[in-house]
């Protein structure tokens, strides 16, 4: 039996940094993934690396660069006639996704962490088992076990995967061809961001959600922006509508639905996205003795520890938005912690970013979360459009919105419809790290011509001297 000072049972992004870190901090570490590559060899970087956050990317900037041939070089002087090569365009993301992992491999070397392939399982406390593919059990010991085993697509029970007709993320970042029509159940990020893809590609998409809109984590001012440039981009929704049933028939599906008015609405398309959520894959951990909650994510204290001595989880496997970055951020906190150091993480300071054109970027409170908690505000708001770099670059959509306290100023949220928004939200989140002020934004130089100037104005903007407005 090989004995570490922690091992950690999930290579994703809260694992593989959770063990590099602990690591760095002098730890014998040990990672457990299931996930195998060639030769039988773990295949690191889980969900976010292999079938998610890359490349899904990958495919989101291949897909653009496609739609601006197609749609907007000619207005820069360029002319094309651009022909679409959809197995180039899997070679290239599946590359993209290779180099992310073999990196991982190398870091996993540079640092003496252990790799472990199989299935792993907490015994308790103090004590790890990993089935391997052939059926072999070995067990290890640790000082610390953390649970990294992150989430996967939920299926509904009326609307099983085929992997063809009906599917999951995991296989619509792999379809060998664009399909004509693809209905997306779920208005969330992943269905907008591979509805985006397909579409940009030359699918008729169509998105049904159930609730009254898209993403609803959103400022209600930023969704309803972006819900306006999709469908000007082509997507077709249907919200407040209940998908109930389907049928497959003939190559097609016939999604059968609840509209708005209460009435029947059917809906068919050659393949069906279903992207209605995530689910943590706590399955076995209460015959370890880990407490699971209502939704069945295990519960965890301010310190990440399970209700099994010695025994942490991370991640998508706990509360919170099922994000990489929030994961990766706990992984490092938490292998802190275990060498002695204090948890400073604050979650109300992660980001969230739907990775659409424009992008869309949020953190800290929306208006109606200042409303809720019966907080006064101040709502400074500009758009890209009157913004030179947005103009030069043809990128005139959305907005930044900053949400500041009456008082004091602080800036307690950000929300940006727009081009690089998944970059422009880190400004925010540092200033909101450090306690300051909407003005602390306006009073800080930023360079001309670029994006970045429409958070100054919109800083400006919450204090009423909007320069360019």
């Amino acid at each position: 039996m090989s004995s570490f000072d922690l091992i950690v049972i999930g290579a994703g992004p809260g694992g593989y940094v959770c063990a590099i870190r602990a690591a760095q901090l002098g730890m014998k570490v040990a990672i457990v993934e299931k996930r195998g590559g060639a030769g039988g060899k773990p295949r690191l970087g889980g969900t976010c690396l292999n079938v998610g956050c890359i490349p899904s990317k990958a495919l989101l900037d291949s897909s653009e660069h496609f739609w601006n041939a197609k749609k907007h070089f000619a207005e820069h002087g360029i002319a094309v006639d651009p022909r679409l090569d959809v197995a180039q365009m899997m070679r290239r993301k599946d590359k993209v996704v290779s180099s992310q992992v073999g990196g991982l491999d190398f870091l996993m070397k540079k640092n003496r962490i252990e790799v472990l392939a199989g299935i792993g399982a907490p015994l308790g406390s103090g004590r790890v088992a990993v089935t391997a593919a052939d059926g072999a059990k070995v067990e290890h010991a640790a000082k610390h076990i953390v649970l990294a085993m992150g989430s996967v697509p939920i299926e509904l029970p009326f609307l099983k995967y085929d992997g063809v007709n009906i599917v999951s993320s995991d296989h619509a970042i792999a379809f060998p061809s664009v399909p004509k029509r693809l209905l997306i159940v779920g208005g969330g990020v992943i269905g907008l961001e591979l509805g985006s893809v397909w579409s940009r590609l030359g699918a008729e998409v169509t998105v049904i959600e159930f609730l009254p809109q898209i993403c609803p984590f959103l400022d209600a001012d930023v969704a309803k922006e972006l819900t306006k440039v999709l469908t000007r981009q082509g997507l077709a929704f249907h919200l407040q509508t209940k998908v109930s049933g389907a049928t497959v028939a003939n190559g097609a599906v016939t999604l059968v639905a609840t509209g708005q008015d209460g009435k029947p609405v059917s809906f068919t398309g050659d393949a069906v996205l279903v992207a209605v959520g995530r689910r943590p894959l706590s399955d076995g951990l209460e015959s370890a003795g880990v407490a699971l909650d209502d939704k069945r994510r295990v519960v965890i204290d301010h310190d990440f520890r399970t209700s099994v001595p010695d025994v942490y989880a991370i991640g998508d496997l706990v509360a919170g938005p099922m994000l990489a970055h929030k994961a990766e951020e706990e992984g490092s906190t938490l292998a802190e912690v275990l060498a002695g150091q204090v948890n400073t993480l604050d979650h109300d300071l992660i980001p969230n970013v739907v990775y659409t054109w424009p992008e869309v970027a949020t953190v800290g409170l929306t208006e109606a979360d200042a409303a809720k908690q019966g907080r006064a505000v101040k709502v400074g708001r500009y758009p890209f459009a009157p913004n030179g770099r947005a103009k030069a670059a043809g990128e005139a959509d959305g907005f930044v919105k900053i949400i500041a306290d009456a008082k004091t100023d602080r800036v307690l949220g950000c929300a940006i419809i727009g081009a690089r928004a998944s970059d422009l939200i880190a400004e925010a989140v540092s200033v909101m790290a450090f306690g300051g002020s909407s003005e602390d934004i306006a009073r800080t130089c930023h360079a001309h011509p670029t994006f970045s100037e429409v958070m100054k104005e919109a800083a400006l903007d919450v204090l009423g001297r909007a320069i360019h407005a």
